[in-house]
């Protein structure tokens, strides 16, 4: 995924990992020694008001290495990937401007993957189709629709699982808006990343050490006060589990308790298996990244000079 004609684009640094890896830290030791300037790419982040939940870096390290794109949005609103590329794209342009390397850090993979290959041209969501499309699923179940979707996109029908409503009813709707099918529209990819990237991920050696790492990150969030953040949002009243924000890891969880569904110690024990199987679709994605350099959590000195190396010879 790195680009050709590397000596014609300014350079970039991608920092990816799953969560609890020590991204923000080496990211914030760079900025110290570099002329580097941080966006953060993370979908939670992006929330106000949402910081001990999401180990958003605290006042203190953004003052010292402020991050771009976080605190963009209200909880009550959303925030898509092309959003992202578009607010992320303006940031490199404006860091680049000033003579300085645009180091992204995050793990939200798929805004990475929207940044490096451009968007298919995707239809935008159409709320007329889409009732008609549950109006459908109400009469005749989701799994006449699937047969639908099977007589017009096979390849998609075989991808999505009929008890998977949300993307059962996108490709159904790609297909009524366009003509054309999802298949079809996601071969198609956008514009190309103008920068020469040198990507980096950083995790665990082992599964164990990770799953520790995350324990003990929900044990201090909660120490922190991550109960009455959350209990806050809660009592806003606007905001709910079909938001994007409120879906987040712990916050999901924190939901169920304070609706009663759940006690305290199943809360925390969800929130920590939410938050290992978060980690676990990172690393997916991770493992199928293409020209990236692997940077291990428990030797912080060493993944620091690793980077160090390509930083210094992008200064070059």
């Amino acid at each position: 995924m790195t680009n050709n004609a590397n000596h014609i684009y300014p350079p970039a640094i991608f920092i990816m990992g799953p969560t609890a890896s020590g991204k923000t830290a080496l990211a914030m030791a760079l900025r110290q020694r570099f002329p580097v300037e941080l966006i953060s790419v993370d979908s939670a982040l992006i929330y106000r008001g949402m910081d001990i939940g999401t180990a958003k870096p605290t006042a203190k390290e953004l003052a010292e290495a402020p991050h771009r794109l976080i605190d963009i949005r209200d909880p009550a609103q959303s925030y898509s990937a092309a959003d992202f590329r578009a607010d992320a794209l303006r940031e490199m342009a404006s860091i680049t401007a000033e003579g300085k390397i645009p180091l992204l850090v995050g793990g939200t993979m798929l805004y990475f993957k929207a940044l490096l290959e451009g968007l298919s041209p995707l239809p935008a969501a159409n709320p007329q189709i889409r009732e008609q499309i549950e109006k459908q699923a109400q009469e005749l179940g989701w799994d006449a629709l699937h047969r639908q979707l099977q007589q017009v996109d096979p390849v998609a029908a075989a991808r999505i699982h009929p008890n998977d409503p949300q993307r059962l009813s996108r490709a159904l709707e790609v297909f009524l808006i366009s003509g054309k099918t999802l298949t079809e529209l996601t071969k198609i990819s956008g514009e190309t990343l103008p920068y020469n990237v040198h990507q980096f991920a950083i995790a665990s050696a082992t599964r164990e050490q990770l799953h520790q790492r995350i324990a003990l990150r929900f044990e201090q969030m909660m120490a922190s006060g991550f109960e009455a953040e959350a209990r806050k949002l809660f009592e806003r009243g606007d905001l709910h589990t079909d938001l994007p924000s409120v879906r987040c890891v712990g916050y999901r969880q924190m939901w169920s308790y304070f609706e009663g569904e759940i006690d305290y110690d199943e809360m925390v024990y969800r929130g920590i298996c939410a938050t290992r199987q978060l980690a676990k679709r990172q690393m997916t994605w991770l493992r199928c990244w293409e020209s990236v350099q692997w940077l291990d959590s428990d030797k912080p000195a060493q993944a620091l000079e690793s980077v160090a190396q390509v930083v210094s010879a992008s200064l070059d």
